[in-house]
């Protein structure tokens, strides 16, 4: 069976939707499909990774923001009109989109014209997206045709959570269609066996930096405890739209204390947070992503390290259910005390104590391996099974083309 995957984002890009998307593109390679990735071109300061074995990575080069992301109208058009003429003239059995909806339509597009099924993968609900950005009505009208429009015509639909799911059938996604696989980590990369950043004392933020997140209420909680530990370091690593906001803010509030260290490969990365007094995560309530779940928690249970988490309740509830950290309130002064506990359960032992617990439960719930085991199980169905249902009701848990192998 020859799938091709259509998306923005591919390893050895830094970023959770290229983390999914590689491993499902291993798991169908390792059981003997030809597996093709249509994708972009890497910025330059991506980290050198080979590709997987039995995968054909077909690149192409688009328009990036000052950051380096494929972020924007503009960016988004640059992958997905070239991506119309690059799957026409492929051949495939069934595709794989990932969001954002411009993708998803335009392989809808050709899989139709094709007459070959396609599938879905919605990390995201975007037309709750662009409604927290403050878009235009006319914006928010168009993202919702174009998601809705994906939806109906999808084969199947892969949903990374169940709150994720009840959003997409709000959009008239049927649920029989709907494959609720969860969202995981690498857990042969994030383990608690990596080699600790030997830096002292500080907390960490991996990963986006976005107006979502807005993660300079770490930095506000931070200049409230500095004075009294003037060895502490607060150290950011990724990038994202609010960067240079944060930048400026950590230079006027505790200048010399806060240290970014831009995009680092997944292994250092790990090494960071392993070396963490615990990793800063963030969702600002009320602006339509209050059902988020960031990786960055599994990230972080992986290695054994808590989690200090400021937002609503889906993800403080993770955290709080399974004792991977501390949840609080995301304001400064909540996030503050949590920061200090966190630094007494650091000193008493505590956390380490928890260490081989918190990663054991990554390893048997968030494995990013057994979450591409089920999406694989779904692209499958989807392209043997074209007459019947992807599913029986219930969900499931859990050219310019440059060419490399």
């Amino acid at each position: 069976m020859r799938v091709v995957i259509a998306s923005r984002l591919f390893p050895p890009e830094v970023s959770a939707g290229a983390f999914r998307l590689g491993a499902l593109a291993r798991v169908l390679a390792a059981r003997g499909e030809d597996v093709v990735v249509m994708t972009s071109t890497p910025p330059s300061h991506a980290p050198r990774t080979p590709d997987a074995p039995g995968v054909e990575v077909r690149r192409w080069p688009v328009l990036r923001d000052a950051g380096g992301n494929v972020r924007g109208y503009a960016q988004y058009m640059s992958f997905d009109v070239p991506l119309l003429a690059r799957l026409i003239a492929a051949r495939f059995d069934v595709a794989v989109a990932e969001s954002p909806p411009t993708t998803g339509l335009v392989v809808a597009l050709i899989a139709a014209l094709k007459r070959r099924p396609f599938v879905y993968y919605a990390a995201d609900v975007w037309t709750d997206g662009v409604i927290s950005m403050g878009a235009p009505r006319a914006v928010v009208s168009v993202m919702r045709w174009m998601e809705r429009a994906v939806l109906r015509r999808a084969r199947a639909i892969i949903s990374v959570s169940d709150e994720v799911t009840d959003r997409l059938t709000l959009l008239g996604a049927d649920e029989r269609r709907i494959v609720t696989v969860g969202n995981g980590i690498d857990t042969d990369i994030f383990t608690p066996d990596s080699a600790p950043a030997d830096d002292g004392s500080y907390f960490v933020y991996t990963g986006t930096m976005s107006e979502w997140q807005q993660p300079d209420v770490f930095i506000r909680a931070f200049a409230l405890i500095a004075g009294d530990h003037p060895d502490l370091r607060l150290r950011f690593f990724g990038q994202g739209a609010v960067e240079s906001e944060l930048r400026t803010l950590a230079d006027r509030l505790v200048p010399g204390r806060v240290v970014f260290g831009g995009v680092v490969s997944p292994g250092e990365s790990t090494s960071w947070i392993r070396g963490a007094v615990a990793s800063l995560v963030s969702i600002v309530p009320g602006i339509g992503y209050d059902f988020a779940k960031p990786t960055k928690t599994y990230a972080a249970a992986a290695t054994g390290t808590p989690v200090l988490f400021a937002g609503p309740s889906a993800g403080a509830d993770l955290v709080r259910g399974n004792s991977l950290g501390r949840a609080v309130e995301f304001t400064a002064d909540a996030v503050a005390r949590g920061m200090r506990e966190l630094l007494a359960d650091a000193a008493d032992g505590t956390t380490a104590a928890e260490r081989t617990r918190r990663a054991a439960w990554a390893q048997a719930n968030v494995s990013l391996s057994a979450v591409a085991e089920k999406v694989a199980d779904a692209v499958e169905r989807a392209a043997q099974a074209p007459t019947r249902r992807i599913m029986d009701g219930s969900r499931m848990t859990g050219g310019g083309e440059r060419r490399s192998r």
